[in-house]
């Protein structure tokens, strides 16, 4: 299982969870819960457009030949998208039940509350898709697998949650999986970052003291604390751990897991 591909899955598929149980919610608090079938309609197709999408791209990569320029972009495609959503709930979030409400309110026909259904929760698995790219490139199965376990996981949670009536702190939930995610994202930006410098070393373009090895630790690949190896893997996944890094990587890694754990922490600082 690839453990940043759950996360990303986990945190994304519950927050789709979150929005669907509020429609319904509100669907059924307003006297229009026979409405409720066009919310899963939406949903179901949301969830076929985003296995659509994902496929499409494990396709388009298996057929291009620069792969590193590929990875490379999408890495850091997906460590701006996931940054922005990850502020933006933390930031605006807190006011999610309202705006859904708000807008489910002026979606009377049938259509109109399948088109926003599916809208709300496609955002969720385009995201998903988008973040899970740069994971897919490099352990296809596994990130399968991940994504796989995340809705599971997520699923049982919203069960729990929604239908038990079990109470869970969802603000604390996304604001430890949000500290999480940034040392993702940080390691994305990193593991980015060195595809680009493989990318120009192979287009001969010299990045001087930037493409430079920063630090080796020595360790080989049949070693279970390589970055490629059992516990090594786990660690470069969730923490961006390598066993060598050159300067650019190390710049642009701890550079940016520097300023986004800082933004975070401000902002949930009176929240928690």
């Amino acid at each position: 299982m690839h453990p940043g591909a759950f996360l990303v899955t986990l945190r994304e598929a519950l927050e789709a969870s979150v929005i669907i149980a509020v429609i319904l919610a509100y669907l059924k608090r307003t006297g229009r819960g026979s409405q409720a079938k066009d919310v899963w309609l939406g949903t179901f197709f949301s969830i076929f457009a985003s296995i659509v999408l994902g496929a499409i791209v494990v396709w388009f990569y298996g057929g291009i030949e620069e792969k590193e320029l590929f990875e490379g972009v999408a890495s850091y495609i997906a460590v701006v998208v996931l940054t922005s959503m990850i502020y933006w709930m933390v930031t605006k979030g807190r006011n999610i039940k309202s705006e859904i409400e708000k807008k489910v309110s002026k979606a009377i026909s049938r259509w109109a509350l399948i088109g926003f259904a599916f809208i709300v929760v496609f955002r969720e698995g385009f995201e998903t898709v988008l973040f899970v790219t740069p994971f897919m490139t490099q352990d296809l199965a596994g990130t399968v697998f991940g994504v796989v376990l995340g809705l599971i996981n997520a699923m049982a949670i919203a069960f729990i949650s929604y239908v038990v009536g079990l109470k869970i702190n969802l603000r604390k939930f996304f604001y430890y999986s949000s500290i999480l995610l940034i040392f993702v994202a940080a390691g994305l930006a990193g593991y980015g970052t060195h595809e680009f410098i493989e990318w120009a070393e192979e287009e001969g373009v010299d990045l001087g003291f930037f493409q430079k090895e920063a630090y080796n630790l020595g360790i080989t690949e049949d070693n279970v604390w390589h970055h490629k190896g059992l516990l090594g893997s786990i660690l470069a996944v969730l923490f961006g751990y390598s066993t060598k890094m050159e300067w650019g990587r190390v710049f642009v890694q701890f550079g940016y897991l520097i300023v986004a754990l800082y933004l975070i922490l401000r902002a949930y600082r009176k929240e928690i």
